[in-house]
């Protein structure tokens, strides 16, 4: 899985989560630059991003993870 696609399926993800159509989320797209996330909203945006992607993130990378790229990264690594 190439990060094009990855992206592709995380904007979905977002979307749907966040209910906003017009969400583009980047490598360094953050809570700070979505309206309604906040931390409630990122426990169900981790939920619904292992789900799509089938994968289980530990509980030292969602405390880590800095941006969308790192999520990102995390995602590819284990798509491998």
């Amino acid at each position: 899985m190439d990060n094009k696609e990855i992206y592709e399926r995380l904007n979905e993800v977002f979307r749907d989560v966040f209910d906003d159509e017009d969400i583009v989320v980047k490598a360094d797209t953050t809570a700070d630059d979505i309206e309604d996330w906040d931390s409630l909203e990122h426990i169900t945006l981790i939920s619904a991003v292992e789900r799509e992607f089938k994968v289980k993130f530990k509980m030292g990378e969602i405390s880590s993870m800095k941006n969308v790229g790192e999520m990102a990264q995390i995602i590819a690594e284990r798509a491998k």
